[in-house]
């Protein structure tokens, strides 16, 4: 399938963003880990919510992660607290993403998981319910979802858990993030530069408000960014935000976007562009760089990006992926060195072929705003962005976007 999307000549809309996955899945873990009623309001409907929830409750022996790669690694660490024996699967797409720092960390700990087809990488098989450690050292380089996944079992372990932490961390908002649920119901932890520790002890019952999702908020702040005339209403965005994505606001504002809060979330609209050239470490804020090096590309504001070390291993390997799609624009990405790109545009221009999204709902939903400068934009297999925001096309319907099968 591949959708043509036009932009209208004004853009106005009043939007209910998707609630946070990241929050609703560590709640759905901790729901799962606690004997006390936890009461979850505005569960993120994506499709890797929904498919923790499915595997959370399932009796079944093999366990189907499909792309959901935080399902799959928060399931490998939950998996093996149970007394029990499961398959843990995942698509073609999940079977290339590494899962060894995990399942070392776990080993140590004295978990039985065997790789069943290539080492260091899915399906496992996890006899559950043999962890006696209390101590664990991984490499914090490569995935925080590593980290949260043993901070989230860490409370039902015998004497807790402390994690010494071997290199830089990447995505340390996600851990914060992970660190105040488990707070939130009651258990004390404490994070260092080298090291965390979350000692034992039940959660508490309690409910918690997920909060809209700030990464699905960016592709609007792209929207506004690009189009000549645009005011939107996003509903439910938090100013005092668990997400490092969050910093959304701060890095539009350089190019031409006013945030002002209400009550109900925020109002963005149009304003001066101040930045010349733009320059960012997305360390803490992977999943937005995709969307802030097509938005300054379309504004022919030269870039250079860094920390981008992990978009190799999520669901496509994002830098070769944005290299690969702007390309049939007229933009050019520079690989410096790891974890670094360059982008220049001298002018863009409608892609001869529709943009490819390689099973990536970031690819489709950051590169659908080039759609304003253009005049339409092509994308294929829409159907992608279900894995974290089912109802975006529709919301730019709602918009006055013209979508067209085609």
């Amino acid at each position: 399938m591949v959708y043509r999307i036009t932009p209208p000549g004004k853009i106005r809309g009043t939007i209910q963003l998707p609630n946070s996955k990241s929050i609703s899945n560590r709640l759905l873990v901790i729901k799962a880990l606690s004997s006390a009623n936890i009461n979850i309001s505005n569960l993120s409907n994506a499709d890797d919510t929904k498919t923790l929830e499915a595997l959370l409750s399932s009796g079944e022996h093999t366990l189907d992660c499909g792309h959901a790669g935080t399902t799959f690694r928060f399931l490998t660490a939950y998996l093996s607290t149970l007394k029990d024996t499961r398959i843990l699967t995942g698509s073609d797409r999940m079977k290339q993403r590494p899962i060894g720092v995990l399942v070392e960390a776990l080993r140590e700990l004295g978990a039985e998981i065997t790789y069943l087809e290539k080492e260091g990488f899915p399906p496992l098989q996890i006899d559950g319910g043999r962890i006696k450690g209390s101590e664990v050292t991984m490499n914090s380089a490569i995935s925080s979802q590593f980290i949260s996944a043993l901070i989230l079992i860490a409370p039902c372990l015998d004497n807790g858990l402390t994690i010494h932490l071997t290199d830089k961390v990447v995505s340390q908002p996600y851990i914060e993030m992970t660190l105040k649920t488990l707070r939130h119901f009651g258990i004390h932890t404490e994070l260092e530069p080298k090291r965390i520790v979350i000692e034992a002890g039940a959660y508490n019952g309690g409910g918690l408000q997920v909060e809209a999702d700030w990464s699905s908020a960016s592709y609007w702040y792209s929207i506004v960014a690009l189009a000549n005339d645009a005011e939107i209403e996003l509903v439910g965005l938090n100013k005092a935000s668990w997400q490092g994505d969050a910093v959304v606001p701060e890095l539009f504002a350089l190019l031409g976007v006013k945030t002002t809060y209400t009550k109900t979330g925020v109002i963005l609209t149009k304003t001066a562009v101040h930045a010349k050239e733009f320059s960012y470490n997305f360390i803490n804020c992977p999943d937005l760089a995709q969307t802030l090096v097509i938005t300054t590309a379309a504004l022919r504001i030269p870039g250079i990006y860094t920390g981008l070390e992990t978009l190799r291993i999520k669901e496509t390997n994002r830098v070769a992926a944005l290299r690969s799609e702007l390309k049939k624009v007229g933009v050019g990405v520079e690989e410096l060195r790891h974890g670094e790109i360059a982008c220049s545009s001298s002018g863009l221009k409608v892609s001869p072929t529709p943009i490819s999204t390689f099973e990536d709902h970031r690819m489709a939903m950051s590169f659908a705003p080039l759609s304003c400068v253009l005049g339409e934009l092509e994308i294929e297999h829409p159907g992608v962005v279900a894995k974290s925001y089912p109802n975006y096309w529709e919301d730019l319907r709602s918009a006055g976007f013209v979508i067209e099968e085609i």
